[in-house]
């Protein structure tokens, strides 16, 4: 196990980081941002911390005051930054929400948590509250980053909401600044220092992926005890560019903003869209960056047709390439050890039976690497040294993938309630099959449960099945206003019941293996987790999206949705008519060839039990949608789903 090191120079609260980085660093860059023509410009630690201050004073103005809760709605660019630390700085809270939201959540949570104000990133997220105003009634004042142009302007400025534009307060702040810097400076630097530990910094509401969402209250301390240890992990160089694209309101995106100040490196805002991020890559080209599975997932099934494209023996090679690093890869991972043990293993048998496979497939793998891999790596900017996936399990054969190209992508763990990082895998040892080492600010045990429900609070050994417990001071401080759900997940000894199915390895490590409230059982009493299956699932060319179910039924059965582009390709061989998709779904070919996927994939030669066999499935012809049946981080929402598709799940059983 890795030893340790903590930096206990961070200062007690978030705005104060900001203040040390700012004096420190003076002109480093630390945001870049793309103006109206899309060249990025940069902007240095002093000059946000001199916006900060101004927003922050502009803020006061208006009437924002200390413990204040204010909704921010926005994805990523470099205000949300600015108005962040202009909250904390003034000691309120921010509620922060996506662009993808619903009108019903956004409203639910600006409601609930008793929003005066809130920042909106364009007028259309702010009509999502005009739609029905009376859900909403203290919002008082709404503050606009993009104005409306048009009929929009005049029905937004007449909507019964004081609206404020972003710029317009910045330069107010600006101007107050300036007529008595010293003064003025010294004002908000008096706030930040009020700020203690235990002051909320934010609430983050769950996204409902099993009903109401739920506020998550986050502190300073949550934050700062993450930050102590981050360097550990993720081993930047002062100046580095981080690219960040997950949606900054998740929590998993919002420590890295703060991990960039910690490390004392940059952000470039960009879109989860391979299109752009593909060519803001290429521009700023970025060392760092995070992101969830389906991300990866589609980043490397673009790589996929893009080969398949140019056919020929370009498509030959990628594949004996990729194969070989594959094998390369795992080889390497058993001569230097970086295996997960779930049983004690042989450090010198694995040794012995990886080194020479490992030094016979080197020359291959680094002929690859320089006639393919380079190449395909050169997309992502051509300096790219490490990237993160986390929000969710990680494909196997997507994370295969990425390790046969020399694309270090390592995976974490966490959750919203624990601030969010839990464990992230180790650069030096990045053992493939879990979800790496547990950070060093948290006391971790694996317990006994039974139908999701711990039995038993003593340790289970290494390799033992059971519910995933955690403590520290990660751990948020509650939900907001629900003492009884705080209570029901966080026990009398401060132990926050995480809902997760893991082990641990005998390296202390941990692998997630499913979620205690998904788990289904059978007639016959047997425990499923679905969440193996459909990972196993996932794997095939021809299924995008998947669900298992089966609570309280003799059998599992699935709804499947077609992978698109290859169903139709797989029609066109087989000289199948593709003029109505819904139609193709239907024909005894495409039936016959998803039994065959199912059958192959979850049987027990692939380690499933006979009970885990999908017995029936039904193909539907539209994709998950965020808001429908995917929440806003496309984690799948079961409930929507049985709803949604009532009468298709019962044709199942």
């Amino acid at each position: 196990m890795p030893k340790f090191t903590y930096d206990e120079s961070l200062p007690k609260n978030l705005p104060l980081l900001l203040k040390m980085r700012a004096e420190e660093l003076e002109d480093a860059v630390l945001q870049y941002s793309k103006d109206k023509s899309g060249k990025y410009l940069p902007y240095s630690y002093r000059q946000v911390y001199n916006e900060v201050i101004s927003l922050a004073l502009a803020l006061k103005e208006i009437g924002i005051k200390r413990g204040a809760n204010v909704a921010l709605i926005s994805d990523n660019r470099r205000e949300w930054l600015l108005t962040d630390f202009a909250l904390l700085s003034l000691g309120c809270a921010d509620v922060p929400r996506g662009c993808d939201s619903m009108g019903t959540e956004i409203r639910f949570i600006i409601s609930y948590a008793d929003c005066e104000y809130g920042f909106f990133e364009t007028p259309h997220q702010l009509e999502k509250v005009l739609e029905k105003k009376d859900e909403c009634p203290k919002l008082k004042t709404a503050i606009l980053f993009n104005r409306p142009a048009g009929d929009e302007a005049e029905k937004i400025e007449n909507c019964g909401i004081k609206i404020i534009y972003f710029d317009d307060l910045l330069n107010r702040g600006k101007d107050i600044l300036d007529s008595d810097k010293e003064n003025h400076v010294a004002e908000i630097e008096k706030e930040m220092e009020l700020t203690q530990p235990d002051d909320v910094a934010t609430i983050i509401f769950t996204s409902g992926t099993t009903g109401v969402p739920k506020g998550v209250m986050l502190t300073h301390k949550n934050y700062r005890t993450q930050l102590t240890v981050v360097y550990n992990f993720i081993p930047c160089t002062p100046g580095d560019i981080w690219l960040s694209v997950l949606p900054v309101w998740h929590s998993f995106e919002r420590i890295i903003q703060y991990f960039i100040l910690t490390l004392k490196t940059s952000v470039a805002y960009s879109k989860p869209v391979a299109q752009i991020m593909l060519s803001d890559m290429a521009q700023i080209k970025p060392g760092w960056m995070c992101g969830v599975p389906r991300l990866w997932e589609g980043l490397a099934n673009g790589i996929n047709k893009a080969m398949i494209k140019k056919g020929g023996i370009a498509l030959k090679l990628f594949n004996f390439f990729v194969s070989v690093g594959k094998l390369y890869v795992h080889q390497k991972e058993k001569t230097l050890g970086w295996i997960c043990q779930f049983k004690k293993r042989s450090r010198l048998l694995d040794f012995i039976c990886g080194v020479i496979p490992f030094i016979l497939l080197w020359p291959l793998h680094k002929l690859g690497d320089i006639l393919v891999f380079r190449k395909i790596r050169a997309k992502f900017g051509g300096k790219m040294k490490i990237a993160i996936s986390g929000g969710g399990a990680l494909q196997k054969d997507i994370d295969d993938f990425y390790r046969a190209i020399n694309f270090n992508l390592l995976e974490g763990y966490g959750l919203s309630e624990t601030g969010p990082v839990i464990s992230v895998r180790y650069l030096k040892q990045p053992r493939p099959g879990c979800v790496g080492v547990i950070f060093p600010t948290f006391d971790l045990k694996i317990c006994k449960e039974e139908n999701g429900v711990v039995v038993d609070s003593t340790p289970l050994k290494p390799g033992e099945k059971g519910m995933i417990l955690v403590k520290g001071d990660q751990i948020m401080k509650g939900y907001y206003k629900r003492p009884d759900l705080t209570e029901a997940i966080i026990d009398k000894d401060g132990y926050l019941n995480t809902g997760d199915i893991g082990m641990l390895t005998w390296d202390n490590e941990i692998k997630i293996t499913g979620r205690a409230k998904d788990t289904i059982v059978l007639l016959g009493g047997e425990n499923i987790e679905p969440a193996v299956i459909e990972s196993q699932l996932l794997t095939s060319d021809y299924i995008e999206s998947t669900i298992v179910l089966g609570q309280d039924k003799k059998y599992l059965g699935c709804l499947i949705v077609p992978s698109k582009d290859n169903i139709i390709e797989f029609a066109k061989q087989n000289k199948l008519d593709t003029t109505d998709y819904n139609t193709l779904l239907n024909t005894e070919e495409v039936k016959a060839l998803y039994t065959k996927e199912i059958g192959s994939l979850v049987s027990v030669s692939n380690g499933f039990r006979s009970c885990e066999k999908i017995n029936r499935f039904a193909l539907l012809p539209n994709s998950f949608q965020v808001g429908i049946e995917l929440s806003a981080k496309q984690e799948m929402m079961r409930y929507k789903i049985a709803k949604k598709y009532e009468k298709e799940i019962a044709s199942l059983f």
